[in-house]
């Protein structure tokens, strides 16, 4: 099969399509959260910072964010000021799916062959990232953008079925309104979302078929990214 082809087989199966109506939903839920911290004069991030400076590198909270019910979790941290050129982020959001979520996709049409066209072995990790949001110094969120499987520890899916797991996000983990801030971006985001796995998968796929290292090559962090801004994404469905 031809290069081109193989691709194309592997990238299939993603469904992308605009939904305003959920989109404006998901806009009016971010902005409800925000009304709220501005009338308690709050931040989105201190039930976990407790007002204090986040110390680099550190999870916040220290054993993440977890719904034990819908199978996702989280975790907060910032890096150093240097560690990424250009970044003006105060620190951002990793979001998992727990094996509750990822395991129905496992086996999916198109889900081995992205295994089998990166090499992934089965990894013994129980996550699966999803997807990482930046977040300004006002803890609004500024950017979203995927990483590769070495920065993270655990595994990730193909395009497709990650959409699908974003798609299915449900939030309790006892941080009500940075949950609800998670599940509403990734709404509001959707298309966008699409776009940022596919640049992810095709980034990898590319190198794969060149034979150049892929999920283990510390040359390769972030794979796609996205800056944003949900006032203008909310205007623009109006």
């Amino acid at each position: 099969m031809r290069r081109q082809e193989r691709h194309h087989e592997v990238m299939g199966g993603l469904a992308c399509s605009n939904d305003d109506a959920g989109q404006r939903n998901a806009g009016v839920r971010l902005l409800t959260c925000y009304q709220t911290l501005a009338k308690r004069g709050a931040h989105l991030l201190d039930s976990l910072l407790c007002g204090k400076a986040p110390q680099q590198w550190s999870h916040y909270p220290a054993d993440d964010a977890i719904d034990e019910r819908h199978g996702y979790q989280w975790f907060y941290h910032s890096h150093a000021p240097g560690d990424r050129t250009g970044s003006t982020e105060h620190g951002h959001i990793h979001v998992f799916a727990r094996s509750p979520a990822w395991t129905p996709w496992a086996d999916v049409t198109g889900e081995q062959e992205f295994a089998r066209v990166l090499d992934i072995a089965s990894p013994a990790a129980s996550t699966r990232h999803l997807l990482c949001i930046g977040l300004d110094a006002k803890g609004v969120p500024q950017s979203l953008f995927t990483v590769n499987s070495w920065v993270t520890g655990d595994a990730m899916m193909s395009a497709a079925s990650t959409v699908q797991m974003i798609d299915g996000l449900r939030l309790s983990t006892g941080h009500a309104l940075i949950d609800e801030v998670i599940v509403a971006i990734t709404s509001l985001y959707r298309p966008q979302i699409c776009d940022l796995m596919r640049q992810r998968d095709a980034a990898l796929i590319d190198r794969a078929q060149h034979g150049q290292g892929t999920l283990d090559d510390e040359s390769m962090e972030v794979l796609s990214e996205l800056r944003i801004s949900p006032d203008q994404q909310l205007a623009s469905l109006r």
